[in-house]
């Protein structure tokens, strides 16, 4: 591997303060386990404000369930500029595989975006097996999910402009 080819540790670690000032961030987010969603989007929407992005750069839409966030997503991509979009929701495990599915869809759903935008689309779904857990990730022991997909969709902003500005 040439030097050339080598990425260094500055390009794919995250080191200083974010900046998403002048980013434009879409959010969908599901309405189904909104006592949890809604607190992913506070996380979310939190770690924005204290990086620097504008008010009116961050579009907020909401989906009845966790299997509509792919369509969401797609809707803000065909329809506005965005430098990444987030998708929050919570799918709890049942008695049957039905989470499985959904799961897998949205994570489908958000690679196939990805790619046909050339934008990242962040995954900031909980897939969980109860209740607790989903508490614990959506700012109980475990953080606040939501922040982290807010962190992870200013750094891949970064990462894309970086080298479309090459």
């Amino acid at each position: 591997m040439s030097s050339k080819d080598r990425i260094t540790e500055k390009s794919t670690h995250h080191s200083g303060p974010l900046d998403a000032a002048g980013l434009h961030i879409g959010v969908v987010v599901s309405r189904w386990n909104s006592e949890i969603t809604t607190k992913l989007l506070e996380g979310c929407r939190s770690v924005l404000e204290k990086a620097g992005l504008a008010k009116e750069d961050l579009e907020v839409v909401f989906v009845p369930g966790s299997f509509e966030i792919p369509a969401g997503m797609s809707v803000l991509l065909a329809h506005g500029h965005y430098d990444a979009v987030i998708g929050l929701g919570c799918v709890v495990k049942g008695e049957t595989r039905h989470d499985e599915y959904i799961n897998h869809a949205v994570a489908q759903g958000l690679v196939q975006l990805n790619i046909k935008y050339q934008t990242p689309t962040i995954f900031g779904l909980l897939t969980v097996e109860d209740q607790g857990q989903a508490e614990d990730r959506a700012g109980g022991k475990w953080g606040n999910k939501g922040e982290e997909a807010a962190e992870t969709a200013i750094q891949m902003a970064r990462l894309y402009q970086r080298f479309k500005t090459q």
